[in-house]
Order: C-alpha cells, then sequence, then structure tokens
C-alpha cells in the first residue's frame, strides 16, 4: 500500500524539485546561447588586435570610431579597455555586471593582449541583451505549466474516484440496488481503494439485509392470508350459532384489518418487483377519480367529512398510460390517508388540471399538517408521523402510493399547504389531450 497522502507530498514536491531544475536549464541555455553568439563574431581577437594599431598609431579617438564602426556593422558595442583603466571607460551598467559574481548575462571579454582587453556585449537597437526580467517570465511560466499540471493530475487523481463513488452512491439512494464502484477504484492500494472496497462491502451488506427484510415480510403476509381466511369463516360460523355478537363484531373487524394489512404489504413489493413491468392501458384520470370517491363516501360519511372534487374543464379529455386498478389503489390510499386525519366537520378538497402535457392532482386535508423534518419521511414504509397526526393505520398506504407513481414514470410529494392540513400532489405524464 502507498498511502495517498505520500502521494500528493512526493508529486508536488517532484512538481517544483523538475521546475527549479527545467527552469535553471532553460536560463543557463538561453544565456549560452547568447554568450556564444557574442564570442562566435569572426574574428573579435583580430579586431582587437586592428584596434589597438589603430590605438597606437592614431590615438584613442580614431581607436574608438572604429570599433564603432566595426560594432556597428556586427550589432554589438565594443570598447578596448586596458586593465587598468577598465573601471574608467566602461559604463556603470557594464561594470557592474562584470563585478556581479550572482547575476549570469555579463558581457564577452575577450583577452587581446596582456595589457588590452576588448568587452563586448549586444547592441539594444538589435536583438538587445536578454533582461533579467525575460529569465524571471520564463522560470515564471514553466514553474507555473509544471505546478498546474501537478495539481491538475493530484486533483484527477484523488477526485475522479470519490465523484464516481458519489454518483454511485445516489443511483443506490434512488432505489438501483445493483451498482458496485468499479473494481478497477477497489484495486488501488492506497486509501480511495480501500474506502471504496468499504463502501462495496458495507453496500453489500445493506442491500442483503433489506432483501431478507423484504422476503421476511412477503413471506409472512402471504403465509397469513390462509389462517386470517380460515379465521374470518370460523368467526362469521361462531355468530351465526349464537355466540356473543358484540365480541364476534370486534373480532371479526381485527381479523379484517390483519387482512387489509396483509393485502397492503402485499400490494407494495408487487409494485416494487414488477417496476415498469406493469400492464399499460389508456386510463382516463377524471372518472378514476369519481370511482375512488365513490368507494370511500360511505366511510366519508361515517367520518363526517366532505370531499369535494374541483376538476379543469380541460381533463375530461385526458389520458396516460397505465394500470386503472394499481393507479385507482394510489389514489384511493392518498383519499384514505386524507380521511383519517381531517377532523369532524371539516373537507378533503380535490384538485384536477392539465398542466404542461401532465395530468396533476392534489388532495388536501384540513387536519394538524405535519412538522417540516418529517415529511421527507412520509413515503416510507411503515413511518407514521404519530405525534403530529396520530392516525391509525400501519404506515403504508402513501409509500405504495408512491411506488405505484413512480412505476407510472410519475412523482408524487407532500407539503403543508397555506390553508392549513397536508397537500399530496400526483403528476403523472400524458399522451393524449383530446
Amino acid at each position: 500500500m502507498f498511502p495517498l497522502f505520500w502521494r500528493i507530498f512526493l508529486s508536488i514536491w517532484l512538481a517544483m524539485a523538475v521546475t527549479v531544475v527545467a527552469s535553471n536549464l532553460a536560463t543557463r541555455f538561453l544565456l549560452d546561447r547568447e554568450r556564444q553568439a557574442i564570442e562566435r563574431q569572426v574574428g573579435l581577437r583580430d579586431l582587437g588586435m586592428e584596434a589597438i594599431d589603430v590605438r597606437e598609431q592614431k590615438g584613442r579617438g580614431d581607436a574608438w570610431r572604429f570599433l564603432r564602426s566595426q560594432g556597428e556593422r556586427l550589432d554589438l558595442h565594443l570598447i578596448l579597455v586596458e586593465r587598468d583603466d577598465e573601471d574608467d571607460r566602461l559604463p556603470e551598467p557594464i561594470r557592474e555586471r562584470m563585478r556581479s559574481s550572482w547575476n549570469p548575462q555579463k558581457p564577452a571579454v575577450i583577452d587581446v593582449t596582456e595589457d588590452y582587453r576588448l568587452v563586448a556585449w549586444p547592441r539594444l537597437s538589435g536583438g538587445g541583451w536578454l533582461e533579467p526580467g525575460f529569465f524571471k517570465f520564463i522560470e515564471f511560466g514553466l514553474a507555473s505549466v509544471l505546478i498546474t499540471l501537478a495539481c491538475w493530475w493530484i486533483a484527477r487523481l484523488v477526485s475522479r474516484p470519490l465523484k464516481h463513488m458519489e454518483t454511485t452512491a445516489k443511483a443506490i439512494s434512488e432505489g438501483k440496488n445493483s451498482l458496485r464502484v468499479d473494481e478497477e477504484i477497489t484495486r488501488r492500494r492506497d486509501e480511495i481503494g480501500r474506502l471504496a472496497s468499504a463502501f462495496n462491502a458495507m453496500t453489500d451488506q445493506l442491500c442483503n439485509l433489506l432483501d431478507r427484510q423484504t422476503q421476511l415480510l412477503r413471506d409472512i403476509s402471504h403465509d397469513l392470508r390462509t389462517p386470517l381466511a380460515r379465521q374470518r369463516v370460523a368467526i362469521e360460523l361462531a355468530s351465526e350459532s349464537g355466540a356473543d355478537a358484540p365480541l364476534m363484531a370486534s373480532i371479526l373487524r381485527q381479523n379484517e384489518r390483519l387482512e387489509a394489512m396483509t393485502s397492503q404489504i402485499l400490494t407494495l413489493y408487487r409494485v416494487t418487483e414488477q417496476g415498469e413491468a406493469i400492464d399499460r392501458l389508456p386510463v382516463e384520470p377524471l372518472p378514476l377519480v369519481n370511482r375512488v370517491l365513490e368507494d370511500a363516501a360511505d366511510f366519508a360519511r361515517h367520518q363526517q367529512v366532505d370531499c369535494r372534487l374541483v376538476a379543469a374543464p380541460d381533463v375530461v379529455n385526458l389520458r396516460f398510460m397505465g394500470d386503472p386498478g394499481l393507479l385507482q389503489r394510489a389514489v384511493d390510499n392518498i383519499l384514505q390517508n386524507a380521511l383519517d386525519h381531517t377532523p369532524r366537520g371539516k373537507s378533503v378538497h380535490l384538485t384536477l388540471k392539465n398542466a404542461a402535457r401532465q395530468m396533476v392532482l392534489e388532495i388536501r386535508d384540513e387536519g394538524p399538517g405535519v412538522p417540516e423534518e418529517l415529511l421527507g419521511q412520509l413515503f416510507e414504509p411503515f413511518f407514521r408521523a404519530d405525534k403530529s397526526r396520530g392516525g391509525k393505520g400501519w404506515g403504508l398506504g402513501l409509500a405504495i402510493a408512491r411506488d405505484i407513481v413512480a412505476a407510472h414514470d410519475g412523482t408524487i410529494t407532500a407539503g403543508n399547504s397555506e390553508e392549513g392540513g397536508l397537500s399530496v400532489t400526483i403528476r403523472l405524464p400524458v399522451f393524449s389531450v383530446g
């Protein structure tokens, strides 16, 4: 295992080292080219000898003019100096460069004789002397490029697998339990590889537990149906034989509740397993909602709650593809939840409309509502917001409605309405508007 910390540390350290070495090599290369360009000028030493002859025969002025003319031809500044007075003849910047031990940009000094030197440096009107700022720019540019590449590689090394794990985790949270982090990442011999392996192991264990829970609930619910049916028959026979009528009625109600619960659980897992494989037929939303209201009419009267439906005119011609029985079950579950939590004398409001080629059904009760922090859990199986709504049931109705709507490529949301109470909204895509 090569820890990620040391990989990052060594990568940055090596990038800095390579930057320093490369920039120094580049600077030295440019300086050597400049100096060699001067020293390669043909006949500079001979030119110096000739300048000495002119000086001895005609004087300093003629020697100076001779070197100036030759320098213009070679694009160089040329000065012939005696060793004893070179500090007086040379310009101050040139003297500083020659005396400096750290400045690599020095003029070319050619020993012509024991007493004379020829000093040469580029003319500014020509190629010019390479300024120190130029070398700093080269060093800064190389450092920026190399460090940028190193940081990009490090960022990619760290962020790419983490991004993949984030995407995988989101997909798993949306129900794609078969996804795992790629083996290429799990084989890495660092902390990220170990994290990916631990993530896959954790996901496998959680999915195994969820599958076992699902299988257990499904098996128990399925196995309960036969004894419950037999118990119902026995209760009815006992009632006909003159048993205590109130007691038999109470036992029968509990039996019916158990049958309803097992039916809800089986419906939930049937929708979850079938997914998009459900039967799809053209469905008209308005007749479907009316059927749900008719079935719930007796219960609503018993609860002393009014159900008020407001349908937009254009919903008459709406059509969408789906399973009418499952969709009716979803709407019925939401309506029953609203009826359970609406006080006597209040109303449940249903609104049906067409919005952007979507059928929108809103069911709003006039109950106490749900705390904001619990809204996200309303559609989870077996969740009940008892403290806020105190209703009855097993917390399966809204979970079944969510899975049925999702299987029809729709969405379902819940929120507290401004008028009070809980509002549940179903949106389903339509394929025909008339």
